[in-house]
């Protein structure tokens, strides 16, 4: 047992209600992390020293890409939740699918909805899918930073047991310490990745496309990846096999999928200096 357990900082996951709506951090964590990312995209668009003539979304534009994305992330995250993390419990209540203010989104399946967001935007507006992709990528992490403090604060997908000093008591997880792994996600997942991404925007990555792509993807998917070893699996899944987790599987093509498209920018580079 560790010798010092910090106390969970207990905050009520509603943060005001208004008549009968409740007004919840991790609904305003959603919306946070769109507006901001919205607000960084339109910053990175109006730059042209960053696209060295590439072809990009119109700044303009972009109020109609934070509605496809939107949508690609609420729809995407619910459905991948549904059939990734709890397929049993929502056939058995198809009722409570669309109840996504009780919790329960999946990053993979919030992704494969917004890449569907970006590509029809794209067909929309007559600009290079990879170009859009790259635009979102790059912003991507203010979300998932967000999202996970929202994970924290509810409080949901805590940490495995630990003896580590900053080890906490989670509300209805236990009596036993645990990793703050909401946190550890945050961190890594969001602040150090966008951070990551944006020396890359400032270093010319931009004018490859696909490689911002494929760097976001690459570096979401280790990050997760090295998380999901301090997170406490969802319990209607457990371990799958090995100690692997749903998370490490989702993520592992996703790795291959950031490693071809950072493959492909390099090429057409090459090939543009032949």
């Amino acid at each position: 047992m560790p010798t010092l357990v910090l106390p969970y900082p207990v905050i009520d996951p509603v943060l005001i209600n208004i008549g009968p709506l409740p007004i919840r951090w991790y609904a305003l964590a959603y919306i946070a992390g769109l507006v901001l990312g919205w607000w960084l995209a339109r910053r990175i668009a109006a730059t042209d020293a960053y696209w060295g003539g590439r072809p990009r979304p119109a700044v303009v534009s972009l109020d109609d890409l934070l509605v496809y994305a939107a949508l690609g992330v609420v729809v995407g995250g619910r459905i991948g939740y549904v059939l990734f993390y709890n397929f049993a419990h929502f056939a058995a209540n198809p009722a409570e699918i669309p109840a996504v203010w009780q919790g329960g989104m999946s990053f993979h399946g919030g992704l494969a909805g917004a890449t569907l967001g970006i590509y029809l935007f794209a067909r929309r507006h007559k600009v290079p899918v990879l170009s859009v992709a790259d635009l979102c990528a790059a912003v991507t992490p203010i979300g998932i930073l967000l999202g996970r403090i929202a994970n924290f604060i509810k409080p949901e997908l805590w940490g495995r047991p630990s003896d580590v000093p900053w080890a906490m008591v989670f509300p209805d997880a236990g009596p036993l310490p645990r990793h703050p792994s909401q946190l550890y996600e945050a961190a890594l997942e969001g602040l150090v990745l966008l951070i990551v991404l944006q020396v890359a925007v400032r270093m010319g990555a931009l004018r490859r496309p696909g490689l911002v792509t494929g760097l976001f993807a690459i570096g979401y998917g280790v990050a997760r990846i090295i998380c999901e070893f301090y997170r406490e699996p969802d319990p209607q899944l457990g371990f799958l096999f090995g100690g692997a987790t749903m998370g490490m599987l989702l993520s592992l093509p996703l790795i291959f999928a950031g490693l071809g498209f950072v493959a492909y920018a390099r090429r057409s580079r090459m090939e543009q200096a032949a």
